[in-house]
């Protein structure tokens, strides 16, 4: 569960990096408009991530590395 919210976490982030730099180097509405839902998408992953990080704590469920 948590290997799949990172890769998700993950593209998001390259997501957002791809469509805020379109908008802030070349004043590409529609790449701002993506980039402002794809933090919305973020948020929701990062709060999904929070919520299972927490549980597989309580549970022991976590890897030593």
């Amino acid at each position: 569960m948590i290997e799949k919210l990172l890769k998700e976490i993950r593209q998001a982030s390259e997501a957002l990096l791809t469509d805020g730099t379109l908008q802030s180097e070349r004043g590409n509405k529609a790449a701002g408009r993506r980039a402002r839902k794809t933090s919305l998408e973020l948020e929701r992953l990062t709060k999904a991530f929070r919520k299972a990080s927490l549980e597989a704590t309580k549970l022991g469920k976590y890897r030593q590395i």
